[in-house]
């Protein structure tokens, strides 16, 4: 099974950026792919997603504008530049995939994260006032 691993996660001051960068063990072409976000004491949350091929991106309302999503197909790898970081983005950040068509389609509009089987085990990103 494809794994996922993710990396870039620390500490930052608000106003601050990160990017995190999140490793497939296989071809990343294949799958579509997105970024989740989980505050403490919070449900797990969509931050933005991207097709197979980077030419769709959809964003939370909540990260537009500060955050973008795009990926490298040739290392395997997906990225999330943060910008003008809050203490609100504060959580663990979690990289997630899926190969099946019907679900990568419902993922350009959405960020139901139903639509996604493969996870990263999470790296934390903390930002503080």
């Amino acid at each position: 099974q494809m794994q996922l691993a993710e990396s870039g996660g620390g500490s930052v001051q608000a106003g601050g950026s990160l990017r995190l960068s999140c490793v497939v063990s296989e071809r990343a072409v294949n799958y579509c792919m997105a970024w989740f976000r989980q505050a403490p004491g919070s449900e797990r949350e969509g931050v933005a997603t991207i097709s197979m091929t980077g030419a769709s991106e959809y964003y939370a309302d909540s990260v537009k504008g500060r955050f973008t999503i795009s990926r490298d197909n040739a290392v395997n790898t997906m990225y999330l530049q943060m910008n003008d970081l809050s203490p609100g983005d504060t959580g663990i950040y979690y990289c997630a995939a899926d190969r099946d068509a019907r679900r990568c389609f419902s993922a350009i509009s959405s960020l139901d994260d139903e639509n996604f089987t493969l996870w990263g085990r999470g790296i934390q990103v903390a930002v503080s006032s």
